[in-house]
């Protein structure tokens, strides 16, 4: 279910069969601070503006999710919380019924997601944490996947490259804490996906990694200053120098990235429709 708001219901609203008691302009309008009872067993109790949800409110559905925020004609626009049934949360910007601009959630599973949104989808700057390992996913998305440039980033090493619909794809490289640069990229392979039984089986896409050459690592060692000719004279900052150390073989340079999508438990699959107001 959808959380998106009721406007075409309220165009249409016939005769109103809930609660209300608050205030009312000189048209008999809800207009002020009220609190009503809708048919459905949904509850609202906040600001209203002819006729409208306007201003700040809380919306409480029988099936336990609440929303507590801002409304604008009737819609939820501005700053809000929205906590889903499942136990899922969501804290951010809304426009026109709709999760959109900067915002957090909060995934069931433990996983978080916070940047930018569009449509009720990720889309933009963002970070995706996964709470059972500690992996993140910081970069750019669109329409609710990594896409373009992007880093993965893990216990004890990282990956910098660009992504796609979800996958690692094209030049990059992985960054292991003990100081080594694997380079290669991503290439996309076509697999049979299925059992082996099926006469035809369905192909797909994956990326695999082709590994490329290792980045030495690189130490910096602070040269020795010389000793002042005076004893008063300030000492110069010791300059810096780069020395090299032979890399070590980097392990795991061949492992593939996890989709960030595929972690993420669907927002809203739960969440419930604001009928219309009388």
């Amino acid at each position: 279910m959808s959380d998106i708001g009721s406007e075409e219901f309220e165009e249409e609203a016939g005769p109103y069969l809930g609660e209300y008691e608050g205030d009312r302009n000189e048209e008999g309008e809800r207009h002020g601070y009220g609190k009503a009872t809708l048919p459905n067993g949904d509850t609202y109790e906040g600001q209203y503006e002819h006729g409208k949800r306007h201003g700040s409110g809380t919306y409480r559905f029988k099936n336990g999710a609440r929303f507590i925020g801002e409304y604008i004609k009737g819609k939820k626009h501005g700053q809000g919380t929205f906590i889903y049934p499942d136990g899922s949360k969501y804290e951010g910007s809304w426009v026109d019924d709709q999760r959109h601009g900067y915002g957090v959630y909060f995934y069931i599973n433990g996983d978080t997601f916070e940047g930018e949104w569009q449509n009720h989808q990720r889309h933009g700057q963002g970070t995706y944490t996964y709470k059972e390992t500690g992996s993140k996913y910081v970069g750019t998305w669109v329409n609710g996947k990594p896409d373009g440039a992007g880093e993965m980033v893990h216990l004890n090493h990282r990956y910098q490259g660009s992504f796609m619909a979800g996958h690692p794809s094209g030049p990059g490289k992985y960054i292991f804490d003990i100081g080594c640069e694997q380079h290669g990229e991503y290439i996309a392979v076509e697999q049979a996906a299925g059992g082996e039984e099926e006469e035809e089986p369905m192909m797909v896409t994956i990326p695999k990694w082709k590994a490329g050459k290792i980045t030495p690592i690189t130490l910096r060692a602070v040269q020795e200053p010389e000793e002042p000719a005076e004893p008063a004279e300030r000492e110069a900052a010791p300059e810096e120098v780069e020395g090299e150390k032979p890399a070590e073989q980097a392990e795991g340079a061949t492992e593939e990235e996890p989709a960030a999508e595929e972690a993420a438990v669907e927002e809203g699959d739960a969440e419930g429709e604001e009928p219309a107001e009388g």
